[in-house]
């Protein structure tokens, strides 16, 4: 099976108990906070209070995609507040495996995510020590965005990198995914659909969480 990580940038943060709760109880596998600066993307989100706050809600894993300038500098507290695993953006890394490293060694698995223009490639010298490697599917900042087609074929170039080094890392995609590009997305060859709007955007909640988790169900992923 694949997994579903339904992302709180999407939800009311009025409701964030209800909203938790119910994707908690209706297939969600992780929980996603998508962290902006206003700086590196042109939004501004959340921080690791945010985290906190949904580690009281759910045992479920919390994961943290740091869409900032400096994502070096939030490391200790994202991993503080209870994040299970922290994804940086290859593209505001001077240092890529110095970033790496220090994420793992404060306890969490590390992530790395790739910009609709980035290439796959760029990740040749690093795949090997990640656990999980994030296709952006829109370019970040803002939910609610169509899915960018090519997209697929960065997956399957993805797929193809891991496999042929054996690498120890899940794929995950995000933007515009609903239950059609959700079924594109994991036949390309992803382990994780990131869903925002599809879920929390929906008249019913519980339903959207669980019709995408129906999709991810019928999938053979990877278990890592």
């Amino acid at each position: 099976m694949a997994y579903l990580a339904p992302s709180i940038l999407s939800a009311d943060v009025l409701k964030l108990r209800e909203h938790v709760q119910t994707v908690a109880d209706n297939g969600a596998d992780y929980i996603h906070v998508d962290v902006m600066d206003g700086h590196f993307v042109p939004n501004l989100t959340f921080g690791p209070f945010m985290v906190q706050a949904i580690r009281r809600l759910t045992d479920l894993p919390v994961d943290a995609h740091l869409m900032v300038t400096n994502p070096n500098a939030l490391i200790v507290d994202f991993a503080a507040a209870g994040a299970s695993l922290i994804t940086v953006h290859q593209e505001a890394c001077n240092h890529l495996d110095r970033v790496v490293q220090s994420i793992k060694q404060h306890g969490c698995r590390a992530g790395v995510s790739l910009n609709p223009a980035t290439p796959v490639n760029t990740l040749e010298p690093i795949i090997e020590s990640l656990d999980l490697v994030l296709i952006m599917s829109v370019n970040p900042g803002f939910g609610g965005q169509s899915f960018i087609d090519y997209s697929l074929h960065k997956i399957h170039q993805l797929k193809a990198l891991i496999e042929g080094r054996q690498a120890p890392c899940l794929i995950q995609v995000d933007g515009g995914i609903n239950t059609q590009t959700g079924v594109k997305v994991l036949q390309a060859g992803a382990d994780i659909l990131v869903a925002g709007n599809a879920i929390f955007g929906a008249d019913d909640v519980a339903r959207a969480c669980r019709d995408l988790k129906t999709i991810t169900d019928k999938h053979t992923g990877r278990t890592v």
